[in-house]
Order: structure tokens, then C-alpha cells, then sequence
């Protein structure tokens, strides 16, 4: 899994360097994954210890898995950071969205999503904050924003009804 993602990552690392694209969608992992992770201690499922029902074990199981792909994910952003790109970096060019579509796996709950955004998007994008919206928030309220930043300006999307306009 790990050799997995880590070529993935340094193959869109490629990509980007070499101005193949602009855009890329990666999945590290189903959200119905029953993948388990005995390599970090995670024998169990990772959909499975996802709906944890509060028992310790399970949040510690799925905390594990978490912290795995992040890792992974701050592997590839530490490459986009050291790999330079005209007056900057791959990551001062570029701007990267890893989340997840529960915020609650335990309860299936599409709110108060965590989401990571990194990269300075052409200076479009200022770093080290940390972003709390109204819970009921669309999450394409983010996605407009973000379109706008790469100048595709549009109405709404899906169930948007404005922008981020702090972002």
C-alpha cells in the first residue's frame, strides 16, 4: 500500500514538474475500505474501526490509519515544497485538497468535514490558518472559492451559495 501511494504521489510530483497537467484527482483509499493495516498496528479494518462507537480501541485503531496517510500525504507535499518551479516551488504554484466526505464516519455525517488545504496557489492562497466555518456550510461554497482562484468563475456549483470569502 505504502510503495503503493508513495509512486502515485511521485508520479503526479512528475507530472506537475514537468507541466503534464494542472489538475489530478488521487484516492488514497475507499471510504468503504476494509483494507487493515497490520504494518502500523492495525490489524482490523479501516471502515470497520471508522464506525468506532466510542470505544477507545477503535478511535485509537482509526487514529493510527489517519496518521498513516497523512504522513504519506505530508511526504508528498514536503517533495512538491523541495522541488523548485520558477521564482518558487512546485507547492507555491499549486493548490492541494486532501480530505475526507464524512466528518463523522461513526454516524455517516457529510459536516464538518476535515479538510487540509496547502500550497499558495500563485500567491492566491495564505498559509498557516486554521479555517472554521458554520456548520451548515456547503462544502462547494470551497470549491467555488477555489475555481475563482484559478480564474473560473462561475455562479455556483452543486449546492453552493457563495464563497469563502476570508480563504
Amino acid at each position: 500500500y505504502e510503495d503503493h501511494i508513495t509512486l502515485l504521489f511521485d508520479l503526479l510530483v512528475l507530472a506537475y514538474q514537468a507541466d503534464i497537467t494542472r489538475v489530478s484527482c488521487t484516492q488514497m483509499a475507499r471510504e468503504l475500505s476494509g483494507r487493515s493495516y497490520p504494518n502500523i498496528g492495525v490489524p482490523e479494518s479501516h471502515h470497520g474501526v471508522s464506525h468506532h462507537q466510542l470505544d477507545p480501541h477503535n478511535i485509537e485503531q482509526y487514529t493510527k490509519i489517519n496518521t498513516h496517510q497523512m504522513s504519506l500525504f505530508a511526504r508528498f507535499i514536503e517533495k512538491m515544497d523541495n522541488t523548485p518551479d520558477g521564482d518558487g516551488t512546485l507547492l507555491d504554484h499549486t493548490i492541494m485538497l486532501y480530505g475526507a466526505g464524512m466528518g463523522d464516519g461513526d454516524h455517516h455525517t457529510p459536516y464538518n468535514l476535515p479538510v487540509i488545504l496547502v500550497g499558495g496557489g500563485c500567491g492566491t492562497l495564505a498559509g498557516g490558518r486554521h479555517m472554521k466555518y458554520e456548520m451548515d456550510t456547503p462544502f462547494m461554497n470551497l470549491g467555488l472559492t477555489l475555481l475563482d482562484k484559478v480564474d473560473v468563475n462561475l455562479d455556483r456549483i452543486s449546492d453552493s451559495t457563495g464563497r469563502l470569502t476570508d480563504l
